[in-house]
């Protein structure tokens, strides 16, 4: 499996920390039920002590999910290009402040100033890069879009002017032959390089639910999860039509005494009404990181 932070989207590409990677179709699996998780309400618990840590940073208020607002807060992302042509290419952008000036000071979320994903429309097709900042407040990442068609770029940030996290997004074309495909059918099992992901419990509009994934390679539990970004794990989900956007990070934090290093990553989650959601996790082991990829209806 390579290493290629720019291999094509319909692979389960593997990367290491900071590079870009995709997430294919998971694969279906008649036995991805697994309803015997008996750590789920201790988890459950932990899961409040550290709330406010972990919490999911959507970016929204009032009810307005986030990711959907170019400009929320005073605060713009501006694309120094809003196509392209397949292939790679250095993906440049600013955040512009209130004063229309590019931001320049920024607070970490999870060892980053900034999160920047990259999704499809169709939701087969997904990046979590962290761009370097030049002086000026410019941003640059190198990427691979393989495939004409319909992209949503989402950055998390937190401006230390404006003192909170919030998701901004923007349209992204890559031009070409385009041929829309239907969002991967629903299933709880996503298999990557060799590793089988399965996810536990429902999403429910408007209310907390607990999900729970479990790692495990060739049939056996990984309990040596590595940190990734300051966490065992990181889950991103987005709404299939108009991509409203969730971004988790999940209860406990490494070295806290009390968190396991796996199999089971729980995350406290809540999406912001009906529909069909595309689920991404990523996860790290053996000084890679991979991405688990789901699709789930609401309950």
């Amino acid at each position: 499996m390579t290493t290629d932070a720019h291999a094509a989207h319909h692979n389960h590409a593997a990367h290491t920390d900071h590079a870009a990677h995709n997430a294919a179709p998971a694969a279906h699996d008649p036995h991805a039920a697994h309803a015997n998780h008996a750590g789920h309400a201790n988890v459950a618990a932990a899961a409040h002590a550290g709330h406010d840590a972990h919490a999911a940073h959507s970016g929204h208020e009032a009810g307005l999910p986030g990711g959907l607002q170019v400009t929320q807060d005073g605060y713009t992302l501006a694309l120094a290009e809003t196509f392209t042509r397949p292939g790679e290419i250095d993906f440049r952008f600013r955040i512009l402040g209130p004063d229309g000036a590019a931001v320049t000071e920024y607070a970490d979320i999870h060892d980053k100033e900034l999160h920047l994903i990259v999704a499809r429309r169709e939701l087969d097709g997904f990046w979590h890069v962290h761009p370097e900042r030049a002086a000026d407040g410019t941003w640059a990442v190198r990427l691979n879009l393989p495939e004409a068609g319909a992209y949503r770029v989402f950055t998390d940030i937190q401006p230390r002017a404006l003192g909170k996290t919030i998701t901004l997004g923007a349209d992204f074309a890559v031009a070409g032959a385009y041929e829309p495909r239907p969002v991967p059918a629903a299933a709880r099992t996503a298999v990557v390089d060799g590793y089988e992901v399965t996810l536990d419990g429902e999403l429910v509009p408007g209310e907390g639910r607990l999900v729970t994934l479990t790692v495990r390679k060739d049939g056996e539990a990984v309990t040596d999860l590595q940190p990734y970004l300051a966490a065992f794990g990181h889950l991103v989900i987005l709404r299939a039509g108009d991509l409203a956007y969730v971004h988790v990070h999940p209860n406990g934090e490494p070295g806290d005494g009390v968190t396991p290093a796996g199999p089971e990553i729980a995350f406290h989650t809540v999406v912001p009404g009906p529909g069909t959601y595309r689920l991404f996790l990523d996860f790290k082991h053996g000084d890679t990181v991979r991405t688990a990829a789901f699709t789930l209806p609401t309950a």
